[in-house]
């Protein structure tokens, strides 16, 4: 399926913090899942 104009992406900065929240021991599950989330979603 073809991405159309109401397609959403993970911007860079917001896939970095999503990736320090992954690292950080101290965050979460709900918080770590989230970020997982907008990983998924960041293009490759």
């Amino acid at each position: 399926m073809a991405c159309n104009s109401s397609c959403r992406r993970t911007s860079k900065s917001v896939a970095s913090k999503a990736s320090s929240i992954l690292r950080d021991g101290r965050t979460s599950s709900k918080s770590k899942s989230v970020a997982a989330s907008a990983l998924s979603q960041r293009k490759k």
